[in-house]
């Protein structure tokens, strides 16, 4: 008898990475990058760590795969991936570095926002009027919100009452010609 062949994984069109719904005609190493709180740095780590061919199509994984991944973005110290590929470093809370993905990065920020404010730094008070550019970036010609602003030019010759005042002046003037 002839060995049972196992079908080829289907492909699918639509596969979700870490809350992150992603395009299966995506090769590998990008679909990690899109994922929230991943660069092409730690996408390259994940792929060599777990033997993916980057260039392959995200959907053609299979779910195995995509756990494994998914496990490897948010627990990378297990893989063996080096801390300074990690996006929080020397965390305030307990010291330790760690790789936040996802949803859970998207929290962390708004705590570290909402900590900047409550002790009152120069980033906090940015954040707390509202300004767009809290890190020391030029606010003279960027970052406006609202109607643009434009030069006003004079206009073309001068108003009625002006000429009248230019000309009874330069009458009243002793030794102008006339």
């Amino acid at each position: 008898m002839a060995e049972e062949v196992k079908p080829a994984a289907e492909f699918r069109e639509l596969l979700r990475i870490v809350d992150k719904d992603i395009k299966g005609g995506v090769s590998v190493y990008l679909a990690i990058t899109k994922v929230k709180g991943s660069d092409f740095m730690i996408a390259n780590a994940v792929c060599n760590v777990l033997n993916l061919d980057k260039a392959q199509k995200c959907g053609n994984l299979t779910h195995e795969q995509v756990e494994k991944i998914e496990d490897a973005l948010k627990h990378p110290e297990k893989y063996g991936i080096p801390a300074w590929l990690f996006n929080r470093r020397k965390d305030l809370e307990n010291g330790a570095d760690r790789h936040i993905v996802g949803s859970e990065l998207t929290l962390q920020q708004g705590l570290d926002i909402r900590f900047l404010k409550r002790i009152k730094t120069y980033r906090g008070v940015r954040h707390t009027k509202g300004s767009k550019k809290v890190r020391g970036q030029r606010t003279r010609s960027t970052g406006r919100r609202g109607s643009t602003l434009g030069v006003q030019r004079k206009k073309k010759g001068a108003p009625e009452g002006q000429a009248k005042k230019i000309a009874a002046t330069t009458a009243a003037k002793p030794g102008a010609k006339k």
